[in-house]
């Protein structure tokens, strides 16, 4: 296998010394034309390749940013993370990615990796509750941001959106449509923004005499998990149903609407209306047109690194929580044919 070239390298086919090389790389203007012509011509053709991973580690510190978040297949959290990705572009850094797949012993091994990488800082969307972990972060020097969850704690900063507002609005908008027997299905409600959207989903069903609400659990928050609640749902007797469906986001909504819809031919929103949350891309192109909760992705990303910026920008930063409000997104699953998709705000 073939050496790689090295810095010593290019400063002796350049003829040149390796301080000259490194102002070639660091400090360009510090080199004559000249010089540095003959420095980029050996870089060339030895084709060297600068490491600055390991010049990095040797400053103690990396322009990576480590993000942990639940999902990554969930094209939410791909979205979030794209966002973030190119603000960090912006400062020069990059970004590392961890998927915990909701499970906290990954999530932990993630966290571990990152330190051992030494990045800048750290986004976590978290599986739990992980206050005292980025507690004992912070104390090492690793500022963490929580990314689409609210800090419980004023002694940290986060990004999220109000899930219980979001809940409220959703359970609300299948409630004005005359929808009494609503069901909510959901992950395991250990997850906050679950448990949230439900306390808000309940709080809009217990305004409205005769309406009630069921608790539909899944295992997670998939395509299939959806389905399998929809075949549950398909083997009830008809007046044993629900007439509208809330799911805690926009893959377990478009799985049930495959069981109900594709296999067992209930008319959606006729016998059962259906509203989802995160509006996916996927939402607009379903087989019906998913009603479903926004969530305005590009500015947590963006957020997220800005709090993080303020994290390592000052010794003693003011943490920051700042919460976005959700948009309600109506379209057929709930409104029928032909409905426009209307936002309406949260008040």
């Amino acid at each position: 296998m073939t050496r790689a070239a090295s810095i010593k390298d290019v400063a002796n086919h350049a003829k040149v010394a390796v301080g000259t090389v490194s102002n070639v790389l660091n400090y360009p203007d510090r080199v004559s034309k000249r010089t540095k012509e003959r420095v980029l011509k050996a870089i060339d053709e030895l084709g060297f390749v600068r490491n600055d991973a390991a010049r990095q580690l040797r400053a103690g510190q990396s322009r990576t940013i480590g993000v942990v978040v639940l999902d990554v297949g969930n094209p939410f959290f791909t979205s979030v993370v794209r966002s973030a990705e190119d603000a960090a572009a912006l400062n020069g850094s990059a970004v590392l990615l961890g998927d915990s797949g909701h499970d906290s012993d990954r999530e932990s091994h993630y966290i571990d990796l990152f330190q051992e990488q030494r990045v800048q800082g750290l986004l976590i969307s978290p599986v739990g509750d992980i206050s005292e972990r980025m507690e004992a972060l912070r104390e090492r020097g690793l500022p963490t941001v929580l990314l689409d969850r609210k800090a419980d704690e004023t002694g940290f900063s986060s990004v999220s959106v109000d899930d219980d507002a979001g809940g409220y609005l959703a359970a609300r908008h299948l409630l004005d449509l005359g929808r009494r027997r609503l069901a909510f299905v959901g992950g395991p409600t250990s997850i906050r923004q679950v448990s949230d959207r439900l306390q808000g989903a309940t709080r809009a069903v217990q305004e409205v005499s005769g309406a009630r609400l069921e608790v539909l659990d899944s295992e997670n928050m998939t395509v299939l998990a959806g389905r399998r609640v929809g075949n549950k749902l398909v083997e009830r007797d008809p007046a044993e149903r629900p007439d509208a469906v809330f799911c805690a986001n926009d893959l377990i909504a478009l799985g049930v609407m495959q069981s109900l819809t594709m296999m067992n031919g209930i008319k959606i929103p006729d016998d059962i209306a259906l509203i989802g949350y995160d509006d996916i891309d996927f939402a607009v192109s379903a087989v019906v047109p998913l009603s479903s909760i926004r969530q305005p992705t590009e500015a947590l990303g963006r957020t997220a690194i800005e709090l993080l910026a303020e994290e390592l920008d000052t010794q003693h930063p003011q943490h920051r929580a700042v919460v976005f409000t959700p948009e309600l997104v109506v379209r057929q699953s709930t409104a029928g044919v032909g409905a426009p998709a209307v936002l309406t705000a949260v008040s």
